[in-house]
């Protein structure tokens, strides 16, 4: 990795570099000492369960070239205890290293955050940005302040782009993640009802995302959802004014011409400055479309042809727990169990009423809601209801609320079930859906719905 030898790795956090040669290079960094390589370096973070300080030794041992931590580690008999970066926090340190990493890479960055969306706006991006360049991007869900710095260390010297999800709950952490990240590129997908908890309201949400200008590249590009009626009160940052995605015609991107193929995906008009191109989008939701708009007007931003941006569209595939469509022996279920909030509820509701075959939403509780939780669940239940699901399961405490109100204004088409926990739910499973139904699978990653896609995976 390019500067990135102990002695500047050091410099650039702070800490007191113990052992080693100062000109090592390192070939790799990692907080999982399973994934240990030669000359690699270790952060050995203090997690809730686990305490990477333990498992310095093993590193070493499978050829580590650092290990960064609180304390020095008492080597075992024998053995030498290998080189350390000593620091006050490993994880502080960990962003210091990835800033100056960044710091030395030309390649250009693209940032990406929002309320919802962002890793499937990802994948479009780069899959957009793969028909010209060698693209590395996010893996996963390492969009936070461990799972950036860890993605910018996998940049290497073949690298040609960067597309980096940015996810927060709090205030301050974006401004954290930019310094890293430093984008030449900042898209923005929306502003929706998610951590309310700690960010109080929309306004504050918008706050919080808008962070991500704070280190962006002062020649950069700003790139948001036109149609977001909080992201186009932003008019000018740093002197950069923002170019606009959305479905309506006075974004500098937008659609026309939209053609709905089910679960089977979307074909639409694409409109850009330099001209417009039909694109065939494979993955099923109206609201893709706002997905493909985003990776056209970064495709456009870094020099790909309308040719290559239709290819790049028509090429993403989808990820596990986001919208991915499973045909099991009998049934199709949309694997949507990944996260959950008032707004992606709604979106898959909308993808799931499409479906031509009776219709099944098996949802449960959205976390971090704040005190407005119980009425957005009950919102999300109202509106399965209106749109005809015919099977409304929920699933877990605050989804009572869902339940109760899907009841309330259920026009006698809808089965509305209710179960306090998922365990519950998964016993009665066999009795609630029957072969041929279309089932949506839908709640916040800590209800651990994606037991219940393994287990209609299974059934027959």
């Amino acid at each position: 990795m390019k500067n990135m030898t102990l002695d500047n790795m050091a410099k650039a956090c702070g800490g007191r570099l113990i052992g080693g040669n100062r000109d090592h290079e390192i070939a790799g960094a990692v907080t999982d000492s399973r994934l240990i390589e030669k000359d690699f370096l270790f952060f050995a973070i203090r997690g809730e369960r686990v305490d990477g300080h333990r498992f310095i030794p093993q590193v070493m041992e499978k050829g580590a070239a650092c290990a960064v931590c609180e304390e020095m580690p008492v080597p075992e008999e024998g053995k030498a205890a290998g080189a350390c970066i000593l620091v006050d926090s490993v994880e502080k340190a960990m962003q210091d290293m990835a800033a100056y990493y960044r710091s030395g890479l030309s390649l250009p960055v693209v940032g990406i955050t929002g309320s919802v969306g962002k890793t499937s706006t990802k994948e479009f991006i780069a899959s957009v940005l793969e028909e010209k360049y060698h693209v590395l991007k996010t893996q996963g869900n390492y969009n936070n302040e461990i799972g950036v710095p860890l993605t910018l260390f996998r940049i290497r010297q073949e690298h040609e782009a960067a597309v980096v999800e940015m996810g927060i709950n709090h205030f301050g952490e974006m401004h954290r993640l930019s310094r890293m990240a430093a984008p030449d590129i900042v898209v923005m997908t929306n502003i929706g009802d998610c951590h309310l908890e700690a960010l109080g309201s929309r306004e504050g949400i918008l706050r919080a995302k808008s962070e991500i200008f704070d280190f962006m590249k002062p020649d950069g590009r700003i790139i948001i959802n036109g149609d977001d009626d909080m992201l186009s009160t932003i008019k000018e940052v740093k002197g950069i004014t923002p170019v606009t995605f959305g479905k309506k015609s006075n974004n500098t991107y937008y659609a026309s011409d939209i053609r709905q193929n089910g679960l089977f995906g979307t074909g639409v008009q694409i409109h850009m400055p330099s001209g417009s191109f039909y694109a065939e989008i494979p993955l099923p939701g109206e609201h893709m479309v706002y997905n493909a708009l985003a990776a056209a007007a970064v495709g456009e931003a870094l020099g790909l042809s309308p040719e290559e941006i239709a290819a790049g569209i028509a090429a993403v595939k989808p990820t596990s727990g986001r919208s991915n469509l499973i045909r099991c022996a009998d049934k199709v279920v949309i694997d949507d169990c990944y996260n959950a909030n008032p707004v992606s509820m709604c979106a898959a509701l909308d993808l799931l009423a499409q479906a031509d075959t009776r219709k099944v939403a098996v949802l449960g509780d959205m976390f971090e809601l704040g005190e407005n939780a119980e009425k957005l669940h009950g919102d999300v239940g109202r509106y399965a209801a209106r749109l005809g699901i015919d099977v409304i399961i929920c699933a877990g405490e605050i989804s009572a609320r869902m339940a109760k109100e899907a009841k309330e204004v259920n026009t006698g088409r809808s089965e509305v079930y209710y179960f306090p926990e998922k365990e519950a739910l998964l016993e009665k499973m066999q009795e609630l859906v029957k072969p041929g139904d279309t089932i949506l699978v839908k709640a916040s990653h800590g209800m651990g719905f994606a037991e219940v896609v393994e287990k209609l995976n299974k059934m027959k």
